[in-house]
Order: C-alpha cells, then structure tokens, then sequence
C-alpha cells in the first residue's frame, strides 16, 4: 500500500479540490473579515479584530458561525496540502529541514501558549460574570491587549490559534518522519 499521493491517483483530485474549495472559502471569509473590520473602523475609529466572524452565521441563521468555517477549512487546507505537496519536501537539504524543524517547533509551542492563555481569559472572563450574576455573552468578550482600540475577541483567538497549533504541531511531525527518496517512492 503507497503512503504518497502520486498524480495518477484517484484520491489525488480528490485532495486538489477540496483544497481549492476550502481556500477560496478562506480567502471569502477573510476578505469579509477584512472590509467590516475597515469599515467599522471608518465608522467607529476602533474594531474588535474577529468579532464579526464569531457574530455571522451561515449559511442560516443558528448554524455555523464563519470563524467555524474558517477554523474548519484552513485544517482542511492544510492537511490536503501535506498530502499533496509532499514530492517539494523531498529535496529539501538537511540544514535547510533543520531550520524549518526549529522554526516549526518554536511556533507550535508559541501558538500552544496562546491557546491555552487565550482559554484561560476566556475561562477567568466568563467565570467573573457568573460570579456576578451576570451571564455573559461569550461572544461579545475581548481582550483589549496589547493595543486599547484594537481589541481581539477571545473566541476568534482561541480558535485561530488552537487552529495555528494543529497545522504546526502537525508539521513538525511530519518534518521528524523518515524520508525517501522520490525515487524510492515512486517504484
């Protein structure tokens, strides 16, 4: 049984066009995030970064919201990219693995670090209401660090880096595994 994704395979476009249907709906979803964020911005002179990606729900109302979409589609992406794109890391040279090794290890643990402190400030935020009496909209809770009039929506960042976290800690892996040659793979 072949491991490796040739071109001939049937499971080869398969891969190639969920990507492209998960990044063109990426691409949507972030160029949508993009112009509320401008234009609450030419209105307002502040934006809440995500927010209105944790608000929009689609296609219907109570059912996935677009930061769903967008956690979903990009670890979608990312895994049909790895299945796809693996004759490229073949050739890589060994210091030049080495590197990217490093460098991935170092974003998984940063990503893996937000995650959980993004968690905890959500955790601590919703606990504070309750405690209060009040019960919170989890929705609408922000962080406003490191900028006041940029605040980020404590969903959209546990979500954006648990996602980031997944894809790097998932590269690493892969990075780690035995190679072969390409020659030994297509025989």
């Amino acid at each position: 049984m072949k491991v490796h994704l040739q071109e001939n395979d049937p499971s080869y476009r398969i891969f190639l066009y969920v990507f492209y249907a998960s990044a063109f709906i990426m691409c949507s979803i972030t160029i949508f995030g993009f112009y509320a964020m401008i234009q609450e911005w030419s209105t307002k002179g502040t934006y809440v970064m995500g927010e209105v990606l944790v608000k929009t729900e689609f296609p219907t109302p109570h059912f996935a919201k677009l930061l769903t979409w967008l956690f979903f589609t990009s670890i979608v992406s990312w895994y049909c990219v790895s299945r796809l794109g693996w004759k490229r890391t073949v050739t890589v040279s060994k210091w030049k693995l080495t590197m990217v090794q490093l460098m991935l290890l170092g974003l998984a643990v940063i990503t893996l670090y937000e995650t959980i402190y993004n968690f905890i400030l959500l955790s601590s935020q919703i606990t504070a209401g309750m405690i209060n009496g009040v019960t919170p909209d989890i929705d609408s809770l922000t962080v406003a660090y490191p900028d006041p009039n940029r605040p980020w929506n404590l969903i959209f960042a546990t979500k954006m880096f648990l996602a980031a976290f997944l894809i790097s800690a998932h590269a690493f892996y892969l990075s780690t595994r035995p190679r072969k040659s390409i020659q030994e793979l297509d025989a």
